[in-house]
Parts: C-alpha cells; sequence; structure tokens
C-alpha cells in the first residue's frame, strides 16, 4: 500500500463540485480524508476563484491505473478532457505525492512538480500531512509550508467540510 495524496481544485460550481468529487474518493477510497477548503484567486488566467482541498489516502493501484480512476471521477464531476489547460474548470484532482515515488513518466511526474510553488496544494497537504516528507527536499511538508512565501489574503479557509460527507 503507498499513501497517496491528490490535490482537489474548481472554480466552476465549486461548492457543488469538491464534495461530489469527495464523495466520489470516499466511495472508491473509503479512508480518504481531506483537509480544510480554501478559496483563493485563478492562476495563470483570469476568473472566478478557486476552492481547493487535498486528500489522502492508501492505495495498491499502480500511478497509471489511479490516473485513470482520478479522470474518471473528473468526468463524472463535469470535466472534459478537452478543457483548455489554464480556464474555468469544473474539477482537478491532481496526483501530488505517491508514496516517496520519484519518477518521471509520460503524463505525468512525482512528486507533482508545482506543489512546491503553489499555495493550494502546499498549504492544504501541510494541514494533512504536516509530518510527511517530501521524497526530493527532504524536508517536511509542514517545514516546506512554513518555509512558503504567503501574500496577504492569497488563500482563505472556506467552504464544505468534505470530511463530514
Amino acid at each position: 500500500m503507498s499513501q497517496v495524496f491528490i490535490a482537489i481544485g474548481g472554480n466552476v460550481e465549486p461548492a457543488t463540485r469538491l464534495p461530489e468529487a469527495a464523495r466520489a474518493l470516499k466511495a472508491r477510497f473509503p479512508e480518504a480524508r481531506f483537509s480544510a477548503c480554501y478559496c483563493n484567486p485563478a492562476a495563470g488566467f483570469e476568473g472566478a476563484d478557486f476552492l481547493n482541498a487535498v486528500a489522502g489516502f492508501s492505495t495498491e493501484l499502480p500511478v497509471p491505473e489511479l490516473l485513470h480512476v482520478l479522470h474518471e471521477i473528473e468526468e463524472q464531476c463535469g470535466r472534459s478532457r478537452d478543457d483548455p489547460k489554464w480556464g474555468p474548470r469544473a474539477i482537478d484532482l491532481d496526483l501530488l505525492l505517491y508514496g516517496d515515488l520519484v519518477v518521471e513518466a509520460p503524463g505525468y511526474t512525482l512528486p507533482r512538480p508545482d506543489l512546491l510553488r503553489r499555495i493550494y496544494m502546499l498549504g492544504p497537504l501541510a494541514e494533512l500531512a504536516p509530518q510527511w516528507p517530501h521524497p526530493v527536499s527532504g524536508r517536511s511538508i509542514g517545514e516546506l509550508w512554513a518555509a512558503f512565501p504567503r501574500a496577504e489574503g492569497a488563500m482563505t479557509r472556506t467552504g464544505p467540510d468534505l470530511n463530514a460527507l
């Protein structure tokens, strides 16, 4: 079994779509647990604010099969694979960490390279797994979050409690 962490985000009906994605993750991975939800401005394009969280759970699925499951959940929650990369998003499920795996393969890189650059990924992950070691830096997620530069108002805790679903 490997412990995995998944970023969950969206800015199209996010108060509906994030709980829908969380329920689908819990149905497939019953021990899934979730960070709080956070609101933050769109990154990389002009658009509505995003609602983001991180899920953690254990799985025996190999990475390609896990990614397939995540893509199926995205589609169930209204995401089209044809959506533009930098644009409004019904739901996005991004694999951040898969145990201590460090790999670059077609279609994915682990750990996710932008994990250490995106407040909406690192912050919720630090809430959920502060002691987890980052497999490249060797520092804990909590240490990396403590050193992360924060802009005033960049991320606000809000939204539904995904663990209560």
